[in-house]
Formats: C-alpha cells, structure tokens, sequence
C-alpha cells in the first residue's frame, strides 16, 4: 500500500492508472477504523480495479463547540488495517493541504440538509459534501462507498452527484453492528460502560417502530411514538431526533406509501449517536 500525503503525489498514481484504463474505487473515512469502514473498502473491491481510502479529520464538518480537538484517531492502526484490507492507496493529507490559507469555495446541497441531523448541525452537510466533492476531483475515481448509518449524508452525497453531473457510481452499504445491534461508529470509543449499556435503547426503540409497522400500523405519528415511548424512559439518553421520514426527499410524512426511513439522533452522556432502519410497504 501507498501513502500519499499530498494532492500532488495522489494525482501521479492516478493519472497512471487512469492511462492503463483501471477503474478506480474511494472510500473516504475520517480514521479510526472498525469493521463498518472496512465493509465499504470490501463491497468496493469488486467495482474497480484500484482501491484509495481517505483518512482525514474534515475541519469543515464540526460545527463551534463539537468534538474536533477530541475526535479518536490512530493512524498507525488504521495503516495496518488498510494494509491487510488490500488498499491500494491511502490519502492522510495534513488539513493545510486541503484547505488552504486563501480557500473559499464550498459546495452545499439545498433542502436535503435542513432537516434531521442538519437542523442540530446546520453547517455539517456543507462541510461533507465540500470535502466529498474535493476528494472525487482529486481522486478522479469511478465509484465510491459510504454507508447506510449515515443515511442523511449518503443522500445528500447522491444528489451533490446527480446534479453537479459527476460521472460517479455510489455504492450504499449497510450498517454494521455490534452484537447487540448498536452501529458501529467510532465515536462509541467515547462511550463509558454505563452509557455503552445504554446507546442500545436507540436500535431497539428504531425495531420496536418497525415491528408496529410490520403488524399494519402505517401512520407516521404512531410509528414516531413508538420510538419515543422507550427512549423517553431510559434517563441516560437526551434525543435529539426520532423521525419518520420519506427515505427519497428526507421529508416528514403522514403515513407510509413508499420507502420510508426510520431515524434517530440521541445524546448519550456526551456523545451524540445516530441510527435508522429502512422501511418498505
């Protein structure tokens, strides 16, 4: 595996490898690797030829007072965890290679980022589809992964596509979880064992709104209760968000007609966890 810590020494491998006809596959991450990140590099594998992971903390997607200066990191296990992965590139630029003194350009998909996560993190999309964008240019890559738990981002992410004409392949890949059902994410490391205990109640309340849904209720109000009646009980947990929404606009429904998304957002302690499940009449 190669390690590139510049734009300019990416762009040699890749214009080599664009040359020879290979396709190329991204995998952007911010580093602290669990089997969540690693799932993305092997759905991808099978869509390209040549593989590059990104590994970069993206400044522009925390907002005043979020957990930049504390968020985990480890880059020599990721490395390794890469390595063995079968990575063919990893890009770990420093943040003044991507955003330079004099930059000013950002990318923001209207609409799709006001509601759920973005009404809490109003300057959180703009800063992932401004880094996301960056890294498909540089890249230049042919298909690129991101996963289902992040289900706003990948959306967005979609759309930033359709409409901006990149001739980009998306690959959504499903949530990976621990054997009690939370998703990983690497801001569970946060977590103490009381509080790991209690980030479960978000999966589970996200369950007890799809088995309603499978025994005939397809009222929004009445699924989004559900969620709450659980959450609301367990005193560890402060909820951001539970909603359900049309899992094409992001848009808040009535009743079920179509694929719908059930979502949460929770405080546990300190640390702010999300979670969904798709929903299919």
């Amino acid at each position: 595996m190669i390690k590139c810590e510049t734009i300019s020494q990416l762009r040699e491998i890749v214009n080599e490898w664009k040359q020879q006809g290979k396709r190329i596959g991204l995998v952007p991450t911010m580093g602290y690797l669990h089997e969540g990140h690693l799932s993305l590099i092997d759905y991808i594998k099978s869509h390209c030829d040549c593989v590059i992971a990104s590994v970069f903390v993206n400044p522009k997607q925390f907002g005043p007072g979020e957990d930049i200066d504390r968020y985990p990191q480890d880059f020599e296990r990721d490395m390794q965890l890469l390595q063995e992965r079968g990575v063919d590139v990893l890009f770990i630029p420093e943040s003044n290679e991507i955003y330079p003194d004099d930059y000013y350009t950002y990318v923001q998909v209207d609409e799709l980022g006001k509601g759920l996560c973005g009404r809490s993190r109003p300057t959180h999309f703009r800063g992932v589809t401004t880094i996301v964008s960056k890294l498909f240019l540089i890249t230049k890559c042919d298909v690129a992964a991101f996963g289902q738990k992040d289900y706003q981002q990948a959306v967005i992410i979609q759309r930033m596509v359709k409409d901006l004409n990149f001739d980009i392949q998306i690959i959504v890949c499903p949530t990976v979880r621990e054997e009690d059902g939370v998703a990983m994410s690497s801001r569970n490391s946060y977590l103490s064992a009381e509080e790991r205990s209690s980030a479960v109640h978000l999966y589970q309340s996200l369950k007890r709104a799809e088995n309603l849904f499978k025994s005939g209720e397809l009222h929004a109000a009445r699924l989004r209760e559900e969620m709450k009646s659980s959450l609301l009980s367990t005193p560890e947990i402060n909820v951001d968000y539970l909603e359900v929404v049309d899992a094409e606009t992001l848009q808040s429904i009535d009743k079920v007609h179509r694929i719908t998304l059930l979502a949460g957002a929770v405080w546990v302690g300190k640390t702010r966890l999300i979670d969904n499940i798709l929903i299919d009449p």
